[in-house]
């Protein structure tokens, strides 16, 4: 039987598709429901074949530049969407912090100056 690679994607509406089937190659059995699938199957193709590449000369970024014949930057920017691709956040980018909540409570009065720079250091810590 012909073997085809899985999409991690709804062709329809590019949303995430359910496995909810797996068949033993060797005798045949069935297993049904609902199962879920690897954050690597949700991958695009080029950013599976950069991982393999990145993986393959051990995280050494100018060795992935001398493969893939790309900068630096082109590197780690590639890097870093795979990173998002996956569900997770670059280490080295800070996360949005909303104090609307923190200035609003100093333009009424209710905090002091020096009581909203605590609380927004504070919060700036805790992300």
């Amino acid at each position: 039987m012909a073997k085809y690679k899985a999409p991690g994607k709804c062709p329809v509406c590019s949303g995430e598709l359910a496995i909810t089937k797996l068949t033993c190659s060797q005798c045949g059995s069935e297993i049904t429901g609902y199962f879920e699938g690897c954050k690597f199957c949700s991958l695009s193709d080029a950013d599976k074949y950069f991982i393999e590449i990145f993986i393959k000369n051990r995280g050494s970024i100018k060795e992935v530049e001398k493969e893939m014949g790309i900068s630096y930057p082109t590197v780690r920017g590639r890097l870093d969407d795979v990173i998002r691709a996956m569900g997770y956040r670059p280490a080295d980018i800070e996360p949005e912090v909303d104090n609307s909540d923190i200035l609003k409570k100093l333009e009424d009065g209710e905090i002091t100056a020096r009581e909203a720079t605590e609380l927004i250091k504070e919060r700036k810590k805790g992300v």
